[in-house]
């Protein structure tokens, strides 16, 4: 990403595509200059900031539209620039007209996710709150929404801060016995340093255990629904998005490729991931839908696991429970076509009250099955209550950490010398700086920020 910092930048910040306003937003030294330029209504340069100005902007001679103009001086605003935000009407000929003028005018177009690297860049913000932003923007949930404003209000920056500063303390101290190494002295005491490492270690520990809930709350719970041909799946995918998004046929086989949907259950993204029937085929087709079938099996936290009460005999899913348990697959058995149930099923089951008896295709006793899968959610502790770690970058660092800090303890068992015990205290400071960009580097920054929508 090859930009100067120094450059007066603009980006449509709205959606792209038609709508009632477009705001578009510059933001450097000349950002003000820029819109003053072609502003035909007051002298932008007068004015206070935070306020609106009605106006036009004109090309030459001619109107290209009536604009209400915001101002935030520097500092006070998101990037601690001049930013000027051009609110207009949301016609994309008028957007690009109006992105066309102020780049003649000396702006340059903004790269992806640019305004939030400013931020960052002019203390605004460390580099995890800034990486919230982003999630706030993706938020799809209660909780998504919920732990994506935690962190950019600087909840998980501060507990990291915190660990790094009581580590920061024992590594000068440490860093003071290297310059006196011949007189063997101890400034830092070792066994307080390791009942430190002990108990930062439980902290990054219970860090990256949350990292399972995260991942959910951010991407969504992956709930596969399995089960041998001609079972309902199809039908049971349709039923719970309330939407015919599958195609369901009488014919055995018909889903032959992953059908992947979301809806929000309780504050939390459920991906429900419709899969071509488990069987043996020669249909090459059919097969490799079945080989993907097993592939997201693998990745499921939760399978939905149909049965046909109508035709199948009541032994006919061991086999699928039997390897769904082998591979540790929590699941649910989903009994549909209960309204056509066989005798032999409505005795079995009395006794089987795990089974979650419905009717797909009659949207029959769905909201059992809901209420199931909320109790699974329950037992996950999916919530963004506290400090809840979603972001893979973030899981990385800590994982790092941990590594450097049981080389800590293990040199302090060992009684390794002052040097090697100050690198991997080092070790440890850098992998929990890297999270909050107290230690970063160019091509880090580039590729976080590459990942924004453009005019973020």
């Amino acid at each position: 990403m090859i930009s100067s910092s120094h450059d007066t930048i603009v980006a449509l910040s709205t959606p792209p595509g038609s709508g009632a306003i477009a705001v578009i937003r510059l933001s450097g030294n000349e950002a003000l200059a820029i819109v003053n330029t072609v502003f035909i209504g007051k002298d932008l340069n007068q004015q206070a900031s935070h306020s609106l100005h009605f106006g036009t902007i004109q090309d030459n001679e001619t109107i290209v539209d009536e604009v209400v103009v915001g101002l935030f001086k520097a500092p006070h605003s998101f990037t601690r620039e001049d930013t000027v935000e051009v609110s207009c009407h949301g016609s994309p000929f008028i957007v690009q007209q109006l992105l066309q003028l102020f780049v003649a005018q000396g702006a340059r177009l903004a790269t992806p996710g640019e305004f939030t690297k400013r931020a960052f860049l002019h203390g605004r913000f460390d580099l995890a709150q800034a990486e919230a932003v982003a999630d706030l923007i993706a938020a799809e949930s209660q909780e998504a929404h919920r732990a994506a404003l935690h962190q950019m209000r600087g909840g998980f920056s501060q507990k990291i801060n915190g660990l790094r500063d009581e580590l920061v303390r024992f590594a000068s101290l440490i860093e003071l016995e290297l310059d006196f190494s011949e007189e063997d002295v101890e400034f830092a005491d070792r066994q307080q340093l390791k009942q430190l490492v002990e108990s930062i270690q439980q902290v990054v520990a219970e860090l990256i255990d949350s990292f399972a809930a995260g991942n959910v709350i951010k991407n969504g719970l992956p709930v596969v629904i399995a089960g041998k041909p001609n079972v309902g799946k199809s039908t049971l995918l349709n039923a719970l998005l309330n939407e015919e998004r599958a195609i369901v046929s009488e014919i055995p086989g018909t889903t032959r490729d992953v059908i992947e949907d979301e809806i929000t259950i309780e504050g939390i993204r459920v991906r429900f991931i419709d899969t071509a029937g488990i069987r043996n085929t020669e249909d090459h087709i059919e097969a490799l839908g079945v080989q993907r079938t097993h592939e997201k099996l693998q990745q499921a936290a939760v399978v939905l696991l149909v049965i046909d009460l109508a035709n199948d005999l009541p032994d006919s899913f061991h086999k699928e429970e039997e390897w769904l348990l082998q591979v540790g697959k929590p699941f649910i058995v989903v009994g549909n076509k209960m309204d056509r149930a066989s005798p032999a099923w409505l005795a079995l089951l009395n006794d089987r009250k795990d089974i979650a008896c419905i009717s797909a295709q009659r949207r029959l006793n769905l909201d059992d099955l809901r209420h199931r899968l909320i109790e699974y959610l329950d037992g996950q502790q999916i919530s963004a209550e506290g400090t809840v770690v979603t972001n893979v970058r973030h899981h990385s660092s800590l994982i790092s950490t941990q590594v450097a800090l049981d080389n800590t303890l293990k040199g302090l068992e060992d009684g390794i010398s002052h040097d090697f015990l100050a690198q991997d205290i080092k070790h440890a400071l850098y992998h929990l700086g890297a999270i909050t960009g107290q230690i970063t580097n160019d091509d880090l920054l580039d590729n976080i920020f590459s990942k924004f929508c453009i005019g973020k």
